[in-house]
């Protein structure tokens, strides 16, 4: 299995747009990070995770040519505003699986219409995206390309966001903490993706990097990467302070996971 971050960034991105802080002037490309997004390599086919602004940059910047499914975590702006960009992906083929929380598909079909209304369809020589929903429930676990996903469940703020497990790797983005039923799931994974904003400074809705330590080690994971990072850190500020086992994801990064099956 491989694990591709595409972005890394929060929903400003870095740099910042007037901001002139140590991260948003830095020379290190692991500096610049896009809002949140990422692919998982299976054997069945790729899994991205989000569709963020960003979305059809970085897959160019990655090298992605083709996505199979799709994981929404949530529906905030930065995790879902680049879904028009799946639609390079559907054009001339099958309609796109792509699964979200149940209490979201709602929504989800609200505020996309064009794509989701059944209806709708373009006029000749223009295309839209061709998705089909597919609900997230606590506690049901996914069949997705071949392969088992389990679902993680995570406070971030007033909503919810829609973590999973498969095989080694756990994947949390956008959560405040690890509820009983979230940590059980992640339990003894591999490779740990959590979020992260600062050191020091809580957050109402995010873990801080103090707290994201701190769940890793509750979850025991060999490996764990932060993302969803601020510009309040710099990755070389990350190497330093981090402990052992803790590495600041970066765009781009490609990690392999060792498979369980």
């Amino acid at each position: 299995m491989k694990l591709t971050f595409l972005g890394t960034g929060t929903s400003f991105g870095i740099p910042v747009v007037g901001c002139d802080c140590a991260a948003c002037t830095s020379a290190d490309p692991r500096d610049r990070r896009t809002r949140h997004g990422a692919v998982v390599e299976l054997d069945g086919g790729r899994l991205l995770v989000d569709t963020p602004p960003e979305l059809r940059l970085q897959l160019l910047a990655a090298g992605v040519r083709r996505v199979d499914a799709v994981w929404f975590t949530h529906l905030h702006a930065d995790h879902v505003h680049g879904i028009d960009d799946l639609r390079v992906f559907t054009v001339g083929r099958e309609e796109l699986s792509a699964w979200v929380g149940a209490e979201y598909r709602e929504r989800m079909s609200c505020y996309f219409d064009y794509i989701f209304d059944d209806g709708y369809e373009p006029l000749a020589g223009s295309s839209k995206p061709r998705v089909r929903l597919h609900d997230i429930r606590p506690g049901e676990p996914q069949e997705i390309l071949g392969r088992t996903f389990h679902p993680v469940e995570v406070p971030h703020g007033l909503v919810t966001v829609h973590g999973f497990r498969v095989g080694g790797l756990g994947y949390v983005t956008d959560g405040k903490s690890l509820p009983d039923a979230a940590r059980a799931t992640l339990e003894g994974v591999d490779v740990l993706v959590l979020n992260a904003l600062w050191f020091g400074r809580t957050h109402p809705s995010h873990f801080n990097v103090e707290e994201a330590v701190e769940a890793a080690r509750s979850v025991g994971a060999r490996r764990t990467f932060l993302t969803h990072l601020t510009h309040r850190v710099t990755h070389a500020e990350l190497l330093r302070r981090l402990p052992p086992g803790v590495e600041p994801a970066y765009d781009g990064l490609t990690i392999e996971v060792p498979d369980h099956g």
